[in-house]
């Protein structure tokens, strides 16, 4: 929902806080940051289903002054009657879906979830409904079309997997490297599977390409520094290109990422 603030409506607005979360977008016409957020919040507005209350600084002096507005976009979470976050400036979308995110679930979130829950109920085919559609209907949801796709890939549908990471392209700058990472996993997945394992090696690529398929990543990442360890050039490369797919898909931030990074760097170097 979209509404135009003024000094009439702007308390009943507030009112509807308590029910749903409340983004206040303070702009102008002349203001072109702000002409570049428009489009954003509108777009988050539909997909999180929070109520996006626009307040034209030039027409409503008064309301920008009560928030304390200096300069514009200025745009404020309101929750509970209370100010809970607030940005200024027209940040990436990213950043303002993740703000956004603290405070409310979108519907992408929401159907992530009842897929875990299915999965986790044994209803994998219902799991891959629910993810075909979404991404339908949501497809500029990088995040839900990387959870879709890995997904795809411990179900074994690859050629799908493939065609949603395609879909990412490099100008999606904060989704393209994990998206990367992913093809990676499509041809871990077929290792996992292959029948074709007859020397030590080629058994250890193969279990370490599972535990990765599995998100067993602390046994894959030992596995695969082994295979380092014991010869780099085996299968191109393909332990250190694995080792630093799962990197990717962890961040660089995670304790195993950390780890990892060292151990295989002491091998390398």
């Amino acid at each position: 929902m979209i509404i135009d603030v003024n000094s009439e409506n702007f308390s009943e607005v507030l009112e509807k806080s308590y029910e749903n979360v409340v983004v206040i977008d303070f702009w102008a016409p002349w203001c072109g940051p702000c002409r570049a957020l428009k489009p954003i919040l509108e777009k988050l507005s539909k997909e999180f289903g929070f109520i996006l209350a626009k307040v034209n600084t030039d027409e409503n002096p008064d309301i920008a002054q009560e928030f304390g507005v200096h300069g514009i976009p200025d745009v404020r979470i309101i929750k509970d009657g209370k100010v809970v976050d607030k940005f200024v400036g027209a940040l990436p979308e990213s950043q303002v879906r993740n703000i956004i995110s603290k405070y409310i679930k979108s519907q992408a979130d929401k159907i992530i979830e009842e897929a875990s829950m299915k999965v986790l109920s044994g209803n994998r085919e219902g799991a891959y409904q629910l993810f075909k559609e979404a991404v339908e209907k949501y497809p500029e949801n990088k995040k839900l079309v990387l959870e879709a796709a890995k997904f795809m890939i411990k179900t074994n549908h690859l050629e799908e997997a493939e065609k949603l990471l395609n879909s990412i392209k490099e100008y999606d700058k904060e989704y393209f490297t994990q998206a990367q990472a992913l093809k990676e996993f499509i041809q871990l997945k077929k290792e996992c599977e292959t029948k074709d394992v007859n020397t030590e090696l080629e058994k250890l690529y193969a279990q370490a390409s599972c535990y990765a398929v599995e998100e067993n990543y602390e046994e894959a990442l030992k596995l695969f520094l082994e295979i380092v360890k014991q010869d780099r050039k085996f299968k191109d490369d393909g332990a250190r290109k694995a080792m630093v797919s799962i990197f990717t898909l962890l961040g660089e931030s995670h304790p195993l990422t950390k780890e990892y990074r060292k151990k295989l760097a002491m091998w390398l170097y």
